[in-house]
């Protein structure tokens, strides 16, 4: 492969993060950088935490500020700290905070193969919704609320008392005088709300903004819904814990499922993620029926429940590099490179941007941290930068004034990629079997090929020059360049890369070289810019030179 092609090509995809064994781990970086990164980033966080809490205001998609929290941990471990980051507790403009009566302990989150060891082990499953939510604890005494207390830290939160008591959801009086604890999620009603379909539903930065306002609306205080996942202080037994709730007046039991041989885990996953419900979810929690009183419970993970969570729908990534591709027509596309990451069981590690302008409004640069998902399921896009690396590489993409629908038909400094292209175009046109890009740039190269027609007049010990091109493929391709010779002329005018419009005109090239603006303009679908591109396409000095050497090879309609 010829230099300037790999020059050319990588020329912008600098300040690679290589990783090791650990490369999901630790970047290999300088300690120092990765204080500056692991800083910012927990000052990012903070931001993104006091809007949420504070003033209910979601800065970031939920399944992404989890992943960045993760990669923030990851990073204060790789610097030998202890990650400290705890959620703010403050959600309601009040003061003052409760201790839980029982601590709202964070679930051990499990993947397929935890899953199976989990369920695998263990008798008298349940499963219930991930409900994406607001946590809450709610304690009644003698049948009356006088407690709620939000998750805050999981040992104590805010006091959140006189704004449950507003919710139309919660009851402020059981229809029995007992006294019991409840744990539960506050969300956002929907209506028949498939996940799978509409992940970013904003559904809890809603609660959270709802019980974040001074005054919010009765109309808004009816779209909080409450579910009871827990009664740490009730029956021991899952079924008479159910049945009690429901009489209580809680729809706990309806999203409560037994695991057995007809309906596993997978099963009722999978129907949740794409079946419609009246709350958003991101997974599904699996615990045992029996599981130990309120008196031994602390804020460290229970070994009797574990959260599968649903496939990520957006992933954070961290960028290796930008490249500045230049296509068959002049287009600059900038490719943003990432450290792999894994979305709806597809590995991704590249995204195309579209354009050098959103590119440049994005200001991406390698070490950024950027938001990918699956447009419409397959295409991977990048929806947003989540935040900037402090450590800005200088970038230098190629000027567009550079290249054009005419420009690059042979290999002068700086049109490697799009004479590339248009050589790859040009042998999908005319139909070349076996001959793609990889067989063009070996021929580039080897410089065997260093014009868009080069290969009319090539001997097959020239093609044995280029690398992996042996006796059988040099005289495969041979035969391939010789048929693509007998091409009609309308797939000729394609595979030169003339404008649309041509193609739907009678006569050689010298009757389409004659036509004048106002003859192109007379041919159906062709407008003044269409007419104006085929005016200068046909007029170009080095096409011109191009269809002299097509009418000298014998090519029909030249």
């Amino acid at each position: 492969m010829a230099s300037g092609l790999v020059a050319w090509v990588f020329a912008s995809l600098i300040g690679l993060v290589t990783f090791s064994a650990q490369a999901a781990e630790c970047p290999d970086w300088s300690k120092e950088r990765l204080t500056r990164e692991s800083q910012a980033l927990a000052e990012q966080v903070q931001r993104w935490d006091t809007a949420y809490h504070d003033e209910g205001i979601a800065l970031i998609d939920d399944a992404l500020y989890d992943q960045a929290v993760e990669r923030l941990a990851t990073w204060q471990r790789c610097l030998g700290n202890v990650p400290d980051h705890r959620p703010l507790s403050r959600v309601t403009r009040s003061s003052g905070t409760l201790d839980h009566p029982a601590a709202q302990r964070g679930l051990t989150k499990a993947d397929d193969d935890g899953v199976r060891r989990f369920t695998s082990r263990r008798e008298n499953l349940w499963i219930q919704p991930k409900v994406d939510g607001v946590a809450i604890t709610l304690r009644y005494v003698d049948g009356e609320l006088v407690e709620a207390v939000s998750r805050g830290d999981g040992e104590r939160g805010q006091d959140w008392t006189n704004r449950v008591r507003q919710l139309p959801a919660v009851p402020s009086t059981l229809p029995e005088p007992i006294s019991a604890v409840l744990q539960g999620e506050l969300y956002w009603r929907l209506t028949q709300h498939v996940q799978s379909s509409s992940p970013a539903s904003g559904a809890r930065g809603a609660v959270a903004g709802a019980m974040a306002q001074s005054s919010p609306t009765a109309a808004t205080l009816e779209r909080i819904g409450l579910f009871v996942w827990d009664w740490p202080d009730g029956p021991t037994g899952m079924g008479e814990r159910l049945a009690r709730l429901t009489a209580l007046g809680f729809d706990t039991a309806s999203y409560t499922q037994p695991l057995d041989d007809q309906r596993d885990a997978t099963y009722w996953r999978d129907s949740w993620f794409n079946g419609p419900l009246p709350f958003a979810t991101d997974g599904v929690v699996i615990k045992q029926a029996e599981r130990p009183g309120v008196r031994r419970w602390s804020s460290s993970p229970p070994e009797w429940a574990v959260a599968w969570k649903y496939p990520a729908q957006q992933a954070l990534a961290e960028v290796r590099g930008i490249e500045f591709r230049v296509g068959r027509t002049g287009r600059v596309t900038p490719l943003v490179w990432l450290n792999p990451v894994q979305l709806e069981g597809r590995r991704i590690s590249r995204v195309s941007l579209g354009s050098l302008e959103r590119w440049e409004s994005l200001d991406i640069r390698p070490g950024d941290q950027v938001a990918i998902f699956l447009g419409g399921l397959t295409i991977p896009q990048l929806s947003e930068v989540v935040w900037h690396t402090q450590e800005r590489s200088p970038l230098t993409p190629p000027s567009p004034q550079r290249f054009n629908l005419l420009s690059c038909f042979e290999l002068t400094p700086g049109c490697d990629a799009q004479l590339l292209a248009r050589l790859t175009y040009l042998g999908e046109q005319l139909g070349m079997q076996g001959i793609g890009e990889g067989t063009w740039q070996a021929l580039m190269g080897a410089g065997v090929v260093t014009h868009l027609l080069d290969w009319l007049d090539v001997e097959p010990r020239q093609l044995q020059l280029a690398y992996g091109i042996g006796e059988f493929t040099a005289a495969a391709l041979t035969e391939q360049f010789q048929v693509a010779r007998s091409k009609p002329f309308a797939a000729w005018l394609s595979a030169l890369g003339a404008p649309p419009g041509s193609e739907s005109v009678r006569g050689d090239w010298d009757d389409l070289a004659g036509y004048q603006r106002e003859d192109w303009q007379a041919v159906p679908g062709v407008g003044p810019v269409r007419a104006e591109a085929l005016v200068a396409f046909f007029s170009h000095p080095d096409v011109q030179r191009m269809a002299l050497q097509l009418q000298q090879a014998g090519v029909a309609g030249f």
